[in-house]
């Protein structure tokens, strides 16, 4: 497989977001989001500068192309794009005391999820009788940070994962924004703030990540003790018809996405992606890695002549010099890989995935 891979700098990246026609790319990084655009070599545009603190999270509205971003310095912005090709900021009244953590839209592009440090999600939407976007919370019974959010097909329903060790899917209708969505195996009566579902980590780790499956049916999430976990919901205010855990002997994985209804690609400190494949009839298993790191180290003879190098200048010189290269991990990352991204889809399928690092690189997988 090949693999696209852009080094752009060493300052780590918490998030990125590509335009519908991946003609743009924003990146989340330090106190500032970077507009890049693609083509062979990735070329830095603009840069939006609103924030005092790190900016955790970024994301741009496919139809629209607002970009959504939050901060640890506890506000959102939403930047207009205009026809000089700068954004125009506005502030989102978040209404919180504590560091926003994830933002996203939801797929009407009418209203924004911001999670956060203050033990709530900020859903938040635009007032048109008085310009300006403001929110109503989540809190109960959300006991710790927000550390992510994903919406449902239907704009309505949203779980969020968080570090109380639980995953759990909330309705945000919202009386003259939303319309009454059609029924689902969630619920079918949703005002504002219902717990439609509530999951617990089986080892009691943080919940990294949390997305819906494409039909919205099923639910996997991503929790600190190496696994992830597959609900199946049965009905309303019925007990789950199936959940499955696949723990692994992997690192811990920061982020997750669904290829189809029976693949799910999840990558974090192992510094490269794997594929988890399954159903809730067969059960779910690691399937294979990405960039696998084993098959790249394979070239045992490589290895000895590296090591035999290091004896050489240790009775040489008295201390081993090394290179580069022989610091460096086989993977295409080297450091934690912070967000998948779904780059580009064939029947039906997301045969591509984009990412992004602490190491400064954004690399699209072909999976």
């Amino acid at each position: 497989m090949s693999h696209e891979v852009h080094s752009l700098g060493h300052v780590p990246i918490s998030d990125h977001s590509f335009s519908a026609d991946r003609s743009q790319l924003a990146l989340a990084r330090d106190i500032s989001v970077e507009i890049y655009g693609t083509g062979a070599k990735y070329n830095l545009k603009t840069t939006l500068s609103g924030h005092d603190k790190t900016v955790t999270s970024v994301d741009i509205a496919p139809q629209s192309g607002r970009i959504v971003t939050c901060s640890q310095d506890r506000n959102a912005l939403v930047w207009e794009p205009t026809s000089d090709g700068t954004y125009k900021p506005t502030l989102v009244l978040l209404r919180i005391n504590r560091a926003a953590t994830y933002a996203r839209w939801s797929p009407d592009e009418k209203k924004v999820a911001v999670g956060s440090g203050a033990r709530a999600i900020a859903i938040c939407y635009f007032e048109e009788e008085n310009d300006w976007w403001v929110s109503k919370h989540i809190k109960k019974p959300l006991r710790s940070t927000v550390l992510s959010v994903s919406w449902h097909p239907n704009s309505v329903l949203i779980a969020a994962g968080s570090t109380d060790s639980h995953a759990r899917v909330f309705s945000t209708f919202t009386k003259g924004i939303d319309e009454r969505p059609e029924p689902t195996v969630w619920g079918d009566r949703i005002p504002f703030q219902t717990l439609c579902g509530d999951f617990v980590s089986p080892a009691g780790g943080w919940v990294h990540d949390a997305a819906f499956s494409p039909s919205g049916n099923a639910l996997a999430f991503a929790t600190h003790d190496s696994s992830i976990s597959i609900v199946y919901p049965s009905g309303p205010e019925q007990p789950p018809a199936a959940i499955v855990n696949v723990s692994t002997t992997l690192l811990p994985f920061k982020s997750l996405l669904w290829l189809s209804e029976n693949e799910i690609v999840a990558a974090g400190h192992d510094c490269h992606p794997v594929i988890f494949t399954g159903s809730d009839q067969s059960g779910w298993a690691l399937d294979h890695s990405v960039d696998d790191p084993i098959e790249a180290s394979k070239n045992s003879e490589s290895r000895e002549t590296t090591a035999l190098n290091m004896f050489r200048q240790m009775d040489l010189k008295g201390t081993p010099q090394t290179s580069v290269d022989d610091a460096s991990l086989p993977t295409i990352h080297q450091n934690t890989i912070t967000k998948l991204r779904p780059y580009s889809t064939s029947g039906g399928r997301i045969n591509r995935v984009s990412s992004t690092g602490v190491d400064g690189r954004v690399v699209i997988f072909d999976v």
